[in-house]
């Protein structure tokens, strides 16, 4: 049985989806009505409009559950405002197994609320990495299990608020 987890959310990105999700549940009834009107063009087995409207009926039910389920279990606040403390909506750089060369900077937050930044990586507050760094302070060693079954040492190099 999976645990419930929250996501963390910015207002903003919370207001994004929830505008995403309202969209295409008012889009349903026009995906209902292409596809009624591919339907009566004939023969089902060779009728590629209808064929493409279901499909698309399909990937749009499928992001309304996955927004309704994200939505559902958002917690949604501000971004963090403290420097040198990993947390939730924070951009950090690590460092990995004591070697200072081998730095990494990621935003802590789930890929939704890591949407608009395309040059900057995100990690889950849940993924084995994010849950590690959650409130370490800048200079603080932590480790993690890879799925490899290995353990990773990270040190905290740099915490910001992420401005996004």
């Amino acid at each position: 049985m999976t645990e419930t987890q929250e996501t963390w959310l910015t207002q903003e990105s919370y207001d994004r989806l929830r505008s995403e999700l309202d969209g295409l549940i008012a889009n349903r009834p026009v995906i209902a009505a292409e596809i009624n009107e591919r339907r009566e063009e004939g023969d089902l087995k060779e009728n590629g409009g209808y064929h493409a409207a279901r499909e698309e009926q399909g990937q749009q039910e499928a992001r309304i559950r996955q927004l309704q389920e994200l939505l559902g279990k958002a917690k949604v606040g501000v971004a963090p405002t403290k420097s040198g403390v990993a947390l939730p909506g924070s951009v950090v750089t690590v460092y990995y197994d004591g070697d200072s060369s081998d730095e990494e900077t990621f935003l802590i937050a789930t890929r939704e609320e890591g949407s608009n930044s395309d040059e900057l990586e995100v990690y889950s507050p849940q993924s084995p990495l994010g849950a590690a760094l959650i409130d370490a302070k800048v200079g603080d060693s932590r480790e993690y299990l890879v799925p490899s079954g290995n353990t990773v040492q990270v040190t905290l190099v740099k915490a910001e608020p992420y401005q996004g």
